[in-house]
């Protein structure tokens, strides 16, 4: 029996469908398509999703911000919370409750993982200059050909905790925040990033 015989006799059923859109928070169709594409599994269709939610948030990216949404939590405590910017493009969008609840969960996350860039672009050659200068001394004494390896991995795992949107997801440590903007994207068919954040803590 070829592979393409087996995933037809996969069958895709309502609630299988239904598993994954309250996963992915997709539209039904898609992911329909996906689990047909996937042959009924469900972990493959969720790459399948993430990847197709990447390039539909690419293809968007020269498209203008023209709304948004301010937003902000603030913990239990009452001593740390965070303000942010989620931008969009039209105000029936950034109305959305949906759309709403997204940036209080990331304003959530960033109270939570205090992340010093929004973005790669935004670490600072100083910031680079400084990690490099500890992460060398790690590793010095290492065989050289696996020197550049090990630092390179060091300071990329070092700055991925830094920077928001290459964080695990607080809520979903299997997507990125980046991958949760990039869902967004393709089930309200905008483009979106944030625009800003700060966060507060008394005393500092």
């Amino acid at each position: 029996m070829s592979s393409k015989t087996e995933t037809k006799a996969i069958a895709i059923t309502t609630e299988l469908i239904k598993e994954l859109r309250d996963q992915t928070g997709i539209s039904i169709m898609q992911c329909k398509k996906a689990l047909e594409e996937a042959g009924g599994d469900m972990k493959k269709a969720v790459v399948i999703l993430q990847k197709k939610s990447g390039e539909i948030s690419a293809k968007k990216g020269d498209r203008v911000f023209k709304a948004g949404t301010i937003q902000a939590y603030i913990h239990a405590n009452g001593n740390v919370g965070t303000i942010i910017e989620l931008n969009c493009e039209s105000d029936f969008v950034s109305g959305n409750e949906e759309f709403i609840a997204m940036a209080r969960n990331i304003a959530m996350h960033v109270t939570a993982t205090n992340p010093k860039f929004l973005r790669k672009e935004d670490v600072t050659d100083e910031d680079k200059k400084a990690a490099k200068e500890v992460f060398e001394a790690e590793v010095k004494g290492k065989p050289e050909a696996v020197r550049k390896t090990i630092l390179d991995g060091k300071l990329n795992a070092y700055f991925a905790e830094m920077v928001l949107m290459d964080q695990p997801y607080i809520k979903n440590g299997e997507i990125t925040v980046q991958q949760l903007i990039d869902q967004a994207v393709q089930k309200f068919g905008e483009k979106m990033a944030v625009g800003r954040f700060k966060r507060f803590k008394i005393l500092e």
